[in-house]
């Protein structure tokens, strides 16, 4: 039996995998902070709840499990940037504010970046319960860039590149 055989939990992670899992966590905690800066900012009802569910139901929890592989293992975690205190939207001065589409551009721009770290990281691990967690990771991330889509198409923020029609 070789070093990649049996359980993946026992088999040692390779320089590519530690790199990966420690940026993803490193990028996921600094986004879970500006997170919490779109959701003061933002005075949309629905946005705000799409934004509360991204960050509790599938970055937190990603961000998690890669936490506990690297503490198995024995890698220093990435430092986190302190959590920012909850404001009311109308004490932030408008010419300071970020607005609803901007919002939703920047964390669309977010999860896209993260569905292609998760295929990344999947097509370079050797490491068969890392492989399944960033599928997952994938698949999540693209079931909300679908949702966050649909928000877009409601409220009339999507800016559509010309169109071709003939």
């Amino acid at each position: 039996m070789g070093i990649l055989n049996g359980n993946p939990k026992d088999e040692p992670l390779h320089s590519g995998e530690v790199y990966y899992l420690w940026n993803h966590l490193f990028e996921t905690k600094a986004f879970l902070v500006s997170l919490q800066v779109f959701i003061n900012h933002t005075g949309d009802h629905d946005l705000k709840l799409f934004l509360g569910d991204l960050k509790d139901n599938c970055l937190q929890q990603g961000a998690q499990q890669v936490e506990v592989i690297l503490k198995e293992t024995g890698i220093r975690l990435p430092p986190a940037p302190p959590d920012r205190p909850n404001v009311e939207v109308q004490d932030i001065p408008a010419g300071a504010r970020f607005n609803d589409p901007e919002i939703s551009a920047m964390v669309l721009k977010e999860v896209h970046a993260g569905m292609l770290t998760a295929s990344l990281v999947m097509g370079l691990s050797v490491r068969k319960d890392i492989t399944e967690m960033y599928g997952d990771l994938h698949n999540q991330l693209a079931e909300y860039a679908a949702k966050l889509l649909d928000v877009n198409k409601d409220k009339g923020w999507i800016v559509p590149p010309p169109l071709m029609v003939k």
